[in-house]
């Protein structure tokens, strides 16, 4: 794992709780819970246990921040509706249809609106080329093993690479900076600002790591 620290999360727009320097958090432990409005999954169970573990562990020291981020379905996952689910508890696209599905909105609406700073990724055009460079390093970066895989799956995922890499006309800076895989994704940083764990989907060992993050007070102390 690289060597993270707070200073790499890009946040482009406060919506909730900011504006704020991420670096002056160090100190205390915090979670960035990375999410994307049209994100079903993200909405249903990353959300609800990241506001969970913000009930149980705020007072301990640790800062849950919200991060909207988006690597597909550009139309839907804007800032105007980021706004509207923190403002509002209002949801769109998929991320509707599921939970419509589940029943768990009352009037089409969230009965839970988010306790914690909520920002928006900073995302920008893709005007980057598709070079075959540029498809063997999104790649590698995907899949660290990949150089260890059979010629025929690097051709395969070489292939799906390109085909994403086509249709992608816009890059989410901490998103890609991360290499997160996709969302929910959760990223940890210890009281020092540096990362300790990035996870992609179920994160059922997050808590535990929060819990060792809180109680290292001695290593913030001791290290220099």
């Amino acid at each position: 794992m690289k060597n993270y620290s707070l200073s790499d999360i890009s946040v482009e727009t406060w919506v909730q709780g900011g504006p704020m320097n991420l670096t002056d958090l160090v100190g205390s432990v915090v979670l960035v819970e990375v999410f994307q409005v049209n994100c079903p999954g993200c909405l249903l169970y990353a959300l609800p246990k990241a506001i969970q573990l913000h009930e149980a562990y705020q007072k301990q020291g640790l800062v849950v921040i919200g991060l909207a981020t988006a690597f597909e379905d550009y139309d839907k996952n804007t800032l105007e509706n980021l706004e509207r689910l923190v403002q509002k508890g209002e949801v769109i696209g998929e991320t509707l249809h599921t939970l419509t599905q589940q029943g768990i909105l009352t009037d089409g609406k969230l009965e839970w609106r988010l306790p914690f700073a909520v920002g928006m990724d900073r995302v920008e055009p893709d005007q980057e080329p598709v070079t075959p460079e540029r498809t063997l390093r999104y790649a590698r970066r995907a899949l660290p093993d990949f150089d260890e895989l059979g010629k025929d799956r690097q051709q395969v995922i070489l292939q799906q690479v390109r085909n994403y890499l086509k249709q992608k006309t816009m890059k989410a800076e901490t998103f890609e900076r991360f290499a997160l895989k996709g969302t929910p994704s959760s990223i940890l940083f210890d009281r020092k600002g540096h990362v300790q764990d990035i996870s992609f989907g179920q994160n059922e060992h997050l808590q535990s790591l929060i819990k060792q993050c809180l109680t290292s007070r001695d290593s913030l102390e001791n290290d220099d």
